[in-house]
């Protein structure tokens, strides 16, 4: 059979059975990751994205296939998880675009939305980064586009589309040298030839069931797929964010906009509609920014907040005691919404019965249960936000995998104000915590919790889930990992050897406070000799939390 042109029907035929094909692998993904801990979940994000998406098909009714690629975008868009996640759903975003108004696709048609696919995800990541899934697409796409007029019918445009994602996979090591160094290839990449590979199994009359089941043989012998991490790096700067109207309609391109303006800073996100421009950026120098902006036309407001810049995602999930069933599966116990409208309330995302209970001690009005492998989509933070009874709310995400969503989710609420601090651990925002004075207004309180996020070193301990090489140290499976601010910086044995061995290399001359966070399977004796190793050791204050927190042992705040 030869297939000349895609309808809205076929098209979400093929979608669907793309979201179950992921389905099927996500663990496989999720299992490997360049940091050898237990808590991969690229291809899980990745797949209640698409998942996100095939529902909302499932849904409509409409057969024009521009019209399908809209509702398979929007829906995507609100179920979001995760940095791929979001990636994945704004390069669909674009595709969606590129087929706006169309009935029928041809080749030429797809292949031009498939481009437009990859310019819409180059745009939504703050400093993208070759060797990735924006990689992997946008050289698959040009390759289409530049065969397109002499394909014969869709059959043959997926077999090359195929071939050169999977050529452009294999070499992303050498684009990126984190995954060079361990040897292995991009995840994200790698599930987004899953979707691929599902979507051309449609077209060759192939169709998984929806009760498909994940796959675990890939745990023998399994090919190494691998997840990057986008924009690492700290930075000082502002966080500028502007609207305007543009007057110069006929100079003003946005594509043009976003190359002169991203020099200029971090965390990018430019909106387009129609004649209003809507413009967040991290830089060090806003002047530069807005004058930049200012030669389209005149703003309509402004705000700039000072701020130590680090690349960060956020976790958020949706309160228990009034909430909706989001379907995500985890457990909003202590989340609850407060009865009477307040000048503030804060939003903390915390896993550990313990830890959330301390975060309502230091006066959290919500507390989201999530943390590593539990990645919330746009539309729970936007139902989150919808709960909450207050002038002001401050998302404290106390993780960095998430940020793409959650600014996603600030971006599309305009009726409250909501602010996300730049916490990516939960040492950080507990400390952070420290700073908040209700009596202060929004900016000051923002620009304080900020501020004194700088101050603060994160060590985290865990095991290794395989052998593996990272940052120059030789990882054992099994081992015990000591993590300080994101990096590995050794592998031992013993955990509290490890642990030991973390807080001698967190704690300075001038460190004054050390908050020790426990998790699960943590006795109380290796407690008592860690803290008597501290006290023994250096002049500090030493607070111990019950975290009950999964997967890092223990989590540690040095001030």
């Amino acid at each position: 059979m030869s297939t000349l042109s895609l309808d809205g029907k076929l098209f979400k035929k093929l979608i669907i059975n793309g979201s179950i094909k992921l389905k099927i692998n996500m663990n496989r993904i999720d299992d490997l990751n360049v940091f050898p801990v237990p808590d991969g979940d690229t291809g899980s994000n990745m797949s209640a994205t698409m998942l996100a998406g095939a529902n909302a098909l499932r849904e409509t009714e409409e057969t024009e296939i521009g019209k399908v690629a809209k509702v398979l975008s929007r829906g995507m868009l609100m179920g979001a998880r995760g940095n791929s996640g979001v990636i994945l759903s704004q390069l669909f975003s674009g595709i969606a675009k590129g087929l706006e108004g169309l009935v029928e696709a041809n080749m030429s048609d797809f292949g031009h939305a498939l481009r437009r696919g990859v310019e819409q995800a180059y745009a939504s990541v703050i400093h993208p980064v070759e060797g990735t899934i924006l990689t992997v697409s946008r050289e698959a796409a040009d390759r289409v586009v530049s065969v397109v007029k002499d394909l014969e019918d869709y059959e043959e445009l997926f077999e090359i589309y195929l071939k050169e994602l999977r050529a452009s996979l294999e070499r992303t090591p050498e684009l990126l040298p984190v995954l060079k160094e361990v040897g292995v290839i991009d995840s994200g990449g790698a599930g987004y030839i899953e979707v691929v590979e599902g979507m051309q199994k449609a077209l060759l009359g192939e169709i998984y069931p929806d009760d498909s089941v994940t796959d675990e043989s890939y745990k023998v012998g399994s090919t190494k797929i691998q997840n990057t991490h986008i924009g690492d790096g700290e930075h000082f700067g502002y966080c500028t964010e502007f609207i305007m109207q543009i007057d110069k309609m006929s100079e003003f391109s946005q594509k043009k906009f976003i190359d002169m303006i991203s020099p200029l800073g971090d965390s990018l996100v430019v909106v387009q509609d129609d004649n209003i421009l809507k413009v967040h950026i991290h830089t060090k120098t806003p002047g530069d920014a807005m004058n930049l902006a200012q030669y389209y036309g005149f703003f309509i407001n402004i705000k700039i907040e000072n701020m130590t810049l680090q690349h960060t995602e956020v976790l958020i999930h949706q309160d228990q005691d009034h909430q909706d069933d989001c379907g995500c599966g985890h457990d909003h116990s202590l989340s609850v919404a407060p009865a009477l409208k307040k000048k503030y309330a804060i939003v903390a995302v915390v896993n550990g019965n313990g830890l959330k209970e301390t975060f309502i001690e230091m006066g959290c009005d919500y507390i989201i249960d999530g943390g590593q492998t539990m990645n919330p989509s746009v539309e729970e933070f936007i139902k989150a936000t919808e709960k909450i009874n207050a002038d002001n709310i401050i998302i404290i995400p106390n993780n960095k995998n998430v940020m793409l969503s959650a600014e996603a989710a600030r971006d599309m609420i305009e009726d409250r104000s909501v602010h996300v601090l730049k916490a990516t651990t939960v040492a950080q925002g507990y400390s952070a915590l420290t700073m908040f004075d209700a009596t202060e207004d929004i900016k000051t309180n923002i620009s304080e919790m900020t501020s004194y996020l700088d101050k603060v070193k994160t060590g985290e301990v865990t095991y290794a889930i395989r052998d593996s090489k990272n940052n120059g140290v030789e990882i054992n499976k099994d081992d015990f990992m000591g993590i300080l601010d994101g990096k590995i910086i050794h592998s031992i044995p013993d955990r509290l050897d490890a642990t030991k061995a973390l807080v001698d290399a967190m704690v300075e001359e001038r460190s004054e406070i050390i908050t020790i966070m426990y998790g699960v399977n943590v006795d109380d004796d290796e407690i008592d000799e860690l803290v008597a190793y501290i006290e023994d050791t250096y002049e500090l204050e030493v607070d111990l939390i019950n975290g009950g927190q999964e997967v890092y042992s223990y989590i540690i705040s040095v001030e």
